[in-house]
């Protein structure tokens, strides 16, 4: 397949699928080694997973399943006499290849290893922020827990914490007190102990992303996307939906303003991935992945827009102009598209079916309609969310959540759902008019409890909030864990279970439902029901 004279480039894979990084980086990867050969260039992938398209004998010009260590990385480059690499499409992985490579004398094609590094390092990230009037939640990094201590008690508990350099959001989570910050130190240390450890002031707001295309001047935004469930669950775990529903014009040119004052700053040339939390209409950066992102894939066939493509071009030296795109947001489609994660909870027997700022899921689907509340059912459907218009509902619910879950009760009550709750929930919701049937918790002894309903099959729909207190979270975890055992859909974001009420929407007004294509939906063929 050598078809070319403009040179040879290797394209580094994610390495093996693992939960945070897998297929939707080996698409990326498959779709660079196409741009390349289409461009003139004979393309070598580096990968070691032998589930992946890009390690199928016949993507590549050459294959090399090594595994994706510096040293074995440069012997690849010394063999084929490479020209360079491309870092930008296999994840973390890659990306942390980028500095090390760099110091070795590769080139490294689009974005260069010091932009990478600023973008991955706090401090020098923070620096560039500031410099351009960037909101960001405050915070700082850490190397010590006397440090965290300090920079947790200025900004104050809540925190978000999680050590650099990782993917998948390991080790992250959201610590309420002094004793808990002290407790994660100690085990973030042994997660990454070269890597300072990130702490920020935890804002409960709306999160958005953006992936931008960039040439070193313009800069392509295909879109938005607005995560359905609030800050604090990890991007690869939350419900997204593309165009933005509920964000206001104002917030989304700030999100698109932003995205092309850092890919400027940082000289970004291919792709990168912003994700933003959005509190009383300001955008605040929460971070820049200087790489693709798992949203890629997904982007790219709701906008038709070949984003892969385009940021591989741009990183071998096109620009956005010669490839016949402009700068800024691209302006919506007429399609409305869900992404919903999939979860192997079934087959992960010892991880807890919850939601939170470090990654579970292990896939994702799209649902895609001309109707918001249509395309969160495809969505909810297809990622294993089968919940009936009607039936019986079974809450359990955290004090501090008990107010906002109210209206989400009453809704499902006025869909026709029967309600059972244990005595605390039971009670808030009998004080404010709505019915509720009390039911015993596992330790309280009596009959029925919430493992009987549910192992009894007795409830189509689980609503169970989390709680810091650790009795009531060791009983929540066993009804958890049975619900995913007898197929019970179990929601813990409250978000989540308003999107579930907005999906049922569609059933409620008796709306007919399409599986069609993509394209389909986009050039207005004649539908008939599925």
């Amino acid at each position: 397949m050598n078809h070319t004279t403009k040179g040879t480039v290797v394209v580094i894979g994610s390495g093996p699928i693992r939960i945070g990084q897998g297929i939707e980086f080996d698409y990326c990867t498959v779709h660079c080694v196409w741009a390349l050969q289409e461009a003139g260039y004979r393309a070598v992938v580096v990968n070691n997973n032998p589930e992946t398209v890009s390690t199928d004998f016949d993507t590549s010009d050459s294959l090399y399943f090594e595994p994706l260590t510096l040293e074995d990385v440069l012997n690849v480059l010394d063999r084929e006499n490479a020209d360079g690499v491309i870092v930008q499409f296999g994840g973390q992985t890659a990306i942390n290849l980028a500095l090390p490579l760099d110091r070795a004398g590769v080139r490294i094609f689009g974005t260069t290893a010091q932009s990478i590094e600023i973008a991955e390092d706090r401090d020098k990230f923070e620096r560039i922020l500031r410099e351009l009037g960037i909101p960001k939640p405050p915070g700082r990094a850490v190397v010590s827990v006397e440090q965290a201590l300090r920079v947790a008690d200025e900004i104050g508990y809540p925190v978000l914490v999680r050590p650099s350099f990782v993917l998948g959001g390991r080790a992250m989570e959201i610590v309420y007190s002094e004793a808990e910050l002290r407790d994660y130190m100690r085990y973030a240390v042994d997660v990454s102990p070269k890597a300072p450890i990130l702490v920020d002031k935890y804002i409960v707001g709306k999160e958005a992303e953006v992936d931008v295309i960039a040439d070193g001047e313009d800069c392509l935004v295909p879109g938005i996307m607005e995560h359905i469930e609030r800050a604090g669950v990890h991007s690869g775990d939350s419900m997204a939906v593309y165009p933005p529903q509920t964000l206001s014009e104002n917030v989304q040119q700030q999100i698109v303003d932003t995205a092309i004052k850092l890919a400027r700053a940082l000289e970004v040339r291919g792709i990168m991935n912003i994700q933003f939390v959005v509190e009383n209409e300001t955008a605040y950066v929460l971070e820049a992945n200087p790489r693709a992102s798992r949203t890629v894939p997904y982007l790219s066939k709701i906008t038709n827009i070949p984003m892969v493509q385009l940021a591989t071009r741009t990183a071998m030296g096109e620009t956005l102009r010669e490839l016949g795109y402009g700068s800024g947001l691209v302006e919506p489609t007429p399609l409305i598209a869900v992404k919903a994660p999939v979860f192997s909870f079934l087959k992960l027997t010892q991880v807890d079916p919850t939601l939170g700022p470090e990654m579970k899921s292990t896939g994702e689907v799209m649902g895609v309609d001309t109707d918001y509340s249509r395309a969160l059912y495809k969505a909810m459907i297809a990622s294993g969310i089968h919940c009936p218009p009607q039936g019986n509902l079974l809450v359990t619910i955290a004090d501090p959540d008990k107010r906002e879950a109210l209206p989400i009760v009453e809704e499902f009550i006025s869909l026709g759902f029967r309600v059972y709750a244990t005595r605390g929930t039971a009670n808030f919701l009998q004080e404010h008019g709505l019915e509720a049937t009390p039911v015993y918790k596992i330790s309280e002894g009596g009959s029925p409890n919430l493992l009987e309903l549910i192992r009894g099959k007795r409830v189509d729909l689980l609503i169970n909030t989390l709680t810091r207190d650790r009795q009531i979270e060791r009983e929540g975890a066993i009804i958890r864990r049975a619900s995913v055992e007898q197929g019970i859909p179990c929601l813990t974001s409250l978000d989540t279970a308003r999107a579930l009420l907005k999906a049922l929407e569609a059933l409620r007004r008796g709306d007919e439902f399409f599986v069609r294509t993509v394209d389909e939906y986009a050039y207005g063929m004649e539908l008939t029901p599925a």
